[in-house]
């Protein structure tokens, strides 16, 4: 009979699918490096639907094995995770591709207190043949830099499938992902939620499977990307609707007073029109960053950040309505001056460039406007089943009463 969770210091899991091949020398390797280090621990095989003997095999190596009907990497990994008996979870793939064997240096970080510890192969070796060109100097490097950048991660190697870390730590992150995401996934919500992350070199060896591995490059690239946009706002939506705003502001700032020449270029009304849409286009993307914000902070996706939680506080949904309702007064009263203006002229000729340089910014203000008043009570909307959480959450408990 297999000990229960209090009782074992170390899960060693392997996410499984059709690995009837490798599978047996994994188990091996890892349950020597438990008997020869002392552990007190298990291997534990996380089976995503395999047709091809894995699970009987695995049994007979000695490992436990649960099935995990949900398709796919994260799916089984979640699945493994919550089935798992030891304190500290060491995951990797049953491909023969890293070695179970060598798992010291993840085991002495997990002991001196990190919550999660990963492997870097570009720092520890990569075999021959055991990443792909695409993969080894575009696709990891890349993904890799791309998440540091967003997410101010210290981790160099976002992908590897050898890490280490604390299952009570790993919990409370909510991870959701069932695809291969679910790598990033880890790293990203371990640094935003500011765990003690270590990383350790780690060697790739080239995979002993006589078949395709499931990876799939572009696709599964593309939603590691997706991924990572997904969780930073800031990158997605913040950024570039600062830039586009500035832009507008800009060249609206420039040719509104009058026509702008430089040189024997001529800008004018059709410049400020380009402006105009380019400040709609940019407080747009600004709006989605906010919506984007607060559904991710109520959800318990990331941490509320002490900026963002002053912004709630100095912008509510009043001051929100009050601020659109003017803009859109302002583009009305533009509005009805031009229109004024015509009339006063019998409804003939006007001086175009003149009229346009009032009602281009008028109409402006008053797009701008009804976004944002729109926006506002879209915003109370998506806040209504959060308050409802926290409302709940501090209500008192009938068995404290």
């Amino acid at each position: 009979m297999i000990a229960r969770e209090s009782q074992l210091e170390l899960t060693i899991l392997m996410p499984c699918l059709n690995e009837a091949e490798t599978l047996p020398t994994c188990i091996r390797k890892a349950q020597d490096y438990l008997n020869i280090s002392g552990i007190h621990g298990e291997v534990l095989v996380a089976d995503n639907g395999s047709k091809d003997g894995s699970q009987d095999i695995a049994q007979r190596q000695g490992a436990r094995v649960i099935e995990i009907s949900d398709r796919g990497y994260g799916a089984a990994l979640l699945g493994g995770i919550q089935a798992a008996y030891g304190r500290y979870i060491i995951m990797g793939d049953a491909d023969d591709s890293y070695d179970f064997s060598r798992l010291d240096e993840f085991v002495a970080k997990l002991r001196d207190g990190y919550d999660l510890v990963m492997g870097n192969r570009f720092r520890g070796g990569i075999a021959p043949g055991a990443m792909p060109p695409l993969h080894r100097y575009v696709g990891n490097p890349v993904l890799t830099g791309i998440g540091r950048l967003f997410f101010s991660s210290p981790i160099g190697d976002f992908h590897c499938g050898l890490r280490g870390f604390r299952k009570a730590a790993i919990d409370g992150l909510g991870l959701q992902t069932t695809g291969m995401e679910f790598a990033s996934e880890m790293v990203v919500k371990a640094t935003l939620h500011r765990l003690r992350v270590a990383e350790v070199p780690t060697t790739l060896a080239k995979d002993g499977r006589g078949r395709p591995p499931h990876l799939r490059s572009w696709r599964d690239g593309w939603r590691h990307l997706r991924f990572l946009l997904m969780y930073s706002p800031k990158w997605l939506f913040l950024y570039p609707g600062i830039f586009i705003s500035l832009f507008g502001l800009l060249t609206v700032g420039l040719v509104l007073p009058g026509p702008l020449r430089i040189g024997s270029v001529v800008f004018d009304i059709h410049t400020l029109l380009v402006g105009t849409a380019a400040i709609l286009t940019g407080s747009t993307v600004l709006i989605f960053f906010l919506l984007a914000k607060q559904y991710a902070t109520g959800a318990g996706l990331v941490p509320e950040e002490p900026v963002y939680r002053r912004y709630k506080a100095i912008f509510t949904i009043e001051r929100a309505v009050m601020i659109g309702a003017t803009l859109f007064a302002g583009g009305i009263t533009g509005v009805v001056w031009a229109v004024w203006s015509w009339q006063a002229k019998s409804f003939g000729e006007l001086d175009y460039a003149g009229m346009m340089r009032l009602l281009i910014p008028s109409i402006a203000a008053l797009a701008l406007g009804i976004q944002i008043f729109m926006a506002s009570f879209l915003a109370g909307i998506l806040d209504l089943p959060m308050r409802r959480r926290r409302n709940d959450s501090d209500e008192p408990n009938a068995n404290d009463k």
